[in-house]
């Protein structure tokens, strides 16, 4: 098998763990792993209750955004399943992508968060529809800020007075998780915490 980045061949040594399918598996070489930056951060919000974040926005995480989602190689939906299953594993909640507009979905053919999501076998639930098909990476600071009503609740969803994990591929100004975080909490969550692949320069 070969590295989904640089195409390098992977060096893999048969085991046990392997064979019985309980060990962890990589998609990419170790020179690409070692490329993503980890900065594991976790702190309070204010609307979100915790966020964190597992790796820095580089140039190779830039790059492998750029791949995975603007030039759709969805088999790079698993690069990060091992990180995000550590992350997600020990936590006694609702799992909940942030999605995308139903526009903006048909252009890019897939769910990128959700695909993640799939990949690592967490289990979630769809209880979000984004009402704005703007494009955040597009806006200025100020412009993320001052945005109104991103998301309203799927119809047909019930929303139960628990913790409730968000989970989305970059943090920036965290508008869009606050924003998705005020919408559950105003439908009756206890908890709102959030999980993000990413975290980028304000």
């Amino acid at each position: 098998m070969n590295c989904l980045l640089c195409e390098q061949r992977l060096a893999s040594i048969p085991s046990w763990k392997s064979l019985l399918a309980v060990e962890k598996t990589s998609l990419i070489c170790e020179n690409c792993s070692k490329s993503f930056e980890r900065v594991d951060i976790k702190e309070e919000g204010d609307v979100i209750d915790q966020i964190t974040s597992i790796y820095t926005y580089n140039g190779a995480m830039r790059e492998y955004l750029h791949q995975y989602k603007f030039l759709q190689d969805v088999a790079l939906a698993g690069v990060f399943a091992n990180e995000l299953r550590s992350e997600l594993a020990r936590k006694d909640a609702i799992v909940v992508p942030i999605p995308m507009h139903p526009q903006k979905k048909i252009e890019r053919t897939f769910a990128h968060v959700e695909e993640m999501l799939a990949s690592a076998r967490i289990p979630f639930k769809d209880l979000l529809i984004k009402t704005n098909t703007e494009v955040m990476g597009e806006k200025t600071r100020e412009e993320r800020l001052s945005m109104r009503n991103l998301f309203a609740i799927k119809p047909g969803s019930t929303i139960h007075n628990t913790t409730y994990i968000l989970v989305d591929d970059i943090y920036t100004t965290g508008t869009t998780l606050r924003h998705a975080a005020s919408v559950l909490k105003e439908a009756g969550a206890k908890r709102v915490e959030a999980i993000t692949l990413i975290r980028a320069e304000k």
